[in-house]
């Protein structure tokens, strides 16, 4: 079998402005590592020739092919990273190949955000492909694509592998800093002062700064020594926004100046500078790479993740007297255990590694039972 994923080039991309990409290259791993699959491709739904310069220096050997010259290369297409054209979607099924939608993002709130915030998105006709897969976070919302796509979903396992991070933690290293936390010296009994920063992209309801601040802040008068900065990413272009300015001014952190607002930098780049701790928040979202990032390079987590449960430090929903519970912990005891600490992530962080046995034998059956299941009506009206 042959695969061709979805990817969208575009001038001045970069493999950490989101997850997707990431995604996109762990599935390819996998594919290309399956017994039924003989070639992996992208389909490059963009505008360049190339894929973003972290890509191209993983040297990952996967191929970038427009899409009407990869129609003899495949025989399924993973609308993924980029919106196919339904053009082309209609030709390849009509030529007996299958079309998968590989859906990653949130995908009820990217149907009511833009209508209710009258915000962009991006939609493509429904009735386009033959299943959709949806990872763990989303099993919730199977009903609704189902109904929606007029196709079966199915779930298929979350996939991370620490290859960019890595990468970019040696750049890192080669400019003269450190990526991974440093537990304090043996010898004192003081609660450390936490320099905390907050990487929510504050672009939808799904994963946003204020529930996080809010924890920092009631940390903060809690035991005002243990908070020592917050740093608040992708942020800057809201403080003129009056609810915005009327937040953050109301927290003790912003009246005692230790507050810094601050754009979007990637993880590992900002973490080796100025924080030690990550306080984050989602609502229906709850595999993010950020957490991941942040448990490999041994950096306190406090989130709340039911998928990461027993992982970082976890509260509940929103909360926020539980979080800020978990921070003072942190502040009190995390150094005194961080061996362990790194220890459980690195075992958890394997499970979702592309090549781990159990992911592979999960994603052969779904292409296996893809390739067997009888080729759909090119469009159903």
């Amino acid at each position: 079998m042959r695969i061709g994923i979805s990817v969208l080039t575009h001038e001045g991309q970069s493999i950490w402005e989101n997850g997707l990409g990431q995604n996109v290259l762990f599935l390819a791993q996998l594919l290309r590592a399956l017994p039924a699959v003989t070639d992996v491709i992208l389909l490059n739904c963009g505008d360049q020739a190339a894929l973003p310069p972290e890509a191209e220096q993983a040297e990952l050997g996967l191929p970038l092919v427009p899409l009407r010259a990869a129609t003899d290369r495949i025989d399924v297409a993973i609308e993924m990273g980029g919106g196919l054209d339904i053009e082309w979607v209609d030709y390849i099924r009509a030529l007996g190949k299958k079309v998968v939608f590989m859906c990653c993002g949130q995908s009820y709130v990217g149907l009511v955000e833009p209508t209710v915030f009258k915000k962009r998105g991006f939609f493509s006709r429904a009735q386009r492909c033959d299943e959709v897969w949806i990872l763990p976070k989303d099993r919730t919302l199977a009903p609704m694509l189902e109904a929606l796509h007029r196709c079966p979903v199915f779930e298929v396992p979350y996939l991370w592998d620490p290859l960019f991070l890595e990468r970019r933690a040696q750049v890192v290293k080669d400019a003269g800093l450190a990526f991974g936390y440093q537990p304090a010296a043996d010898g004192t009994d003081a609660p450390r002062a936490l320099r905390v920063a907050i990487f929510e992209p504050n672009i939808s309801v799904v994963k946003c700064f204020a529930i996080p601040a809010l924890v920092c802040d009631t940390a903060f008068r809690m035991e005002p020594a243990t908070i020592a900065r917050m740093h608040v990413l992708n942020t800057v272009q809201m403080n003129e926004q009056l609810t915005f300015s009327f937040l953050m001014r109301s927290l003790d952190l912003h009246k005692n100046d230790k507050v810094h607002l601050d754009k979007r930098h990637d993880f590992a780049g900002y973490m080796s500078q100025f924080a030690d701790v990550v306080v984050s928040h989602q609502w229906q979202n709850d595999q993010n790479f950020l957490y991941l990032d942040a448990l490999y390079g041994g950096y306190p987590l406090v989130h709340n993740s039911p998928w990461l449960k027993d992982a970082g430090y976890y509260y509940e929903g929103s909360d926020i007297q539980a979080g800020a519970r978990q921070l003072l912990r942190i502040a009190h005891e995390h150094d005194a255990d961080h061996d362990g600490y790194v220890r459980r992530s690195r075992e958890l962080i394997a499970t979702l590694s592309p090549l781990h046995a159990a992911n592979r034998e999960r994603y052969t059956q779904r292409v296996l039972n893809l390739n067997a299941r009888p080729a759909s009506a090119a469009r159903a009206d």
